[in-house]
């Protein structure tokens, strides 16, 4: 077995513990040498599960942060720990590793892959800011090895843009799903209450307000239905709802707002459907664990979104920013009998084991860089 050490680098340690220990476990199962470089914070605690891996802490990573000064230093930092442990390979995930990560490997001569995981804020609002993340990434682009996508439409935009060329440029299915840990729980049980679950961050890009409006005119005419927000405040993000919309909403009992929770099995196990009508995703996890553990989802037709759900099989796409679109995907999903709900929640259930497990994405994964770990290093 050709072992190599391989670094992984993301911008925070909760990227490393939410989406990234499938391929931890598929490079171990490899006998590779793994380190991570990310910034500490509590979701360390994965190595609780994987003391084999070397955690190197990453001081200067600011992951929304515009000031130049920064980045420079973000480099820099990223150059050292490189230059001292000499990896056979790096795998970068996020933008700021994927962009500085690259320039650092570039300058020490390391083979590079940069995963992107989804394109986030500054593409959907456009402006100088999406401007100078497009003009830093066709400057880093040709300095990695391979690029790997999270969905298919930001692969084919990266092409388009010449950011990267088609022959180094590869998506995968997202980061996959435990379809072992997220298992189907009792669909098609009659209850007195439909319940429809928002889950992610509260930002307004999750197309949570639009969820809001839909929310509020369905529980006019239909008592029986319910919503719940799941999710936490990310006050870094430019995108962020303001609290006071939020006391509002569960004042005036729109809907029944969870918090942010670690196990989100319960929740999901009494919702009917799970709601994301977002604006655009890598692929968006929240999904993938709903559909595996049976239950159908509304979505948007928006890249990595609708890699997700076939439209009135496993569940409804809308469109964008259509609270009127979702309100009717809603009310159909209420008008339909809990056994047809039920096989709504199997067809998903069924998507999420042959085409989005984690075990297979893994796999994908490694046969992408495989040609590089077999490659001689400098």
């Amino acid at each position: 077995m050709n072992k190599k050490k391989i670094i992984l680098v993301a911008n925070t340690t909760w990227n490393i513990y939410n989406f990234r220990l499938n391929v931890i476990r598929k490079l171990l199962s490899e006998g590779h040498q793994l380190m991570v470089i990310a910034p500490v914070d509590e979701y360390l605690e994965y190595k609780e599960k994987y003391p084999q891996v070397k955690h190197i802490p990453l001081k200067s990573m600011n992951r929304d942060s515009k000031n130049p000064i920064k980045d420079l230093v973000l480099t820099i930092e990223l150059w050292r720990k490189y230059k001292r442990h000499k990896p056979d390979l790096i795998i970068h995930y996020t933008n700021k590793p994927n962009i500085y990560g690259g320039i650092a490997a570039k300058l020490l001569g390391l083979k590079s892959v940069a995963v992107v995981t989804g394109l986030g804020y500054s593409f959907i609002h456009g402006g100088t800011l999406s401007s100078v993340v497009n003009q830093l990434y066709k400057f880093t682009g040709k300095f990695h090895n391979r690029f790997i996508f999270e969905n298919e439409d930001d692969r084919k935009l990266f092409i388009e843009s010449q950011i990267v060329n088609e022959s180094k440029a590869h998506s995968v299915k997202g980061c996959g799903v435990d379809t072992s840990h997220f298992l189907p729980s009792p669909n098609g049980v009659h209850r007195e209450k439909i319940t429809f679950t928002f889950v992610g961050r509260l930002l307004y890009d999750k197309g949570i307000t639009e969820f809001i409006a839909a929310a509020k005119e369905i529980k006019q005419d239909f008592s029986e239905a319910q919503f719940e927000v799941i999710g936490e405040f990310d006050s870094d993000n430019p995108s962020n709802i303001d609290k006071e919309s939020l006391v509002q909403w569960v004042d005036s009992g729109v809907i029944d707002y969870k918090g942010f929770v670690r196990d989100i099995r319960p929740f999901l196990s009494q919702s009917d459907c799970i709601v994301l009508p977002s604006y655009r995703e890598g692929m968006p996890r929240t999904i993938l664990e709903g559909m595996s553990m049976g239950k159908p989802v509304i979505t948007t037709d928006v890249p990595g979104c609708r890699e997700t759900v076939i439209d009135g099989k496993n569940g409804y796409v809308v469109p964008v920013r259509d609270k009127v679109a979702l309100k009717n995907a809603m009310i159909n999903l209420i008008n339909l009998s809990p056994e047809e709900r039920t096989d709504m929640g199997i067809k998903g259930r069924s998507l999420a084991v042959n085409v989005f497990d984690d075990k297979l994405i893994a796999k994908e994964i490694l046969n992408i860089i495989q040609p590089l770990i077999d490659e001689p290093s400098n």
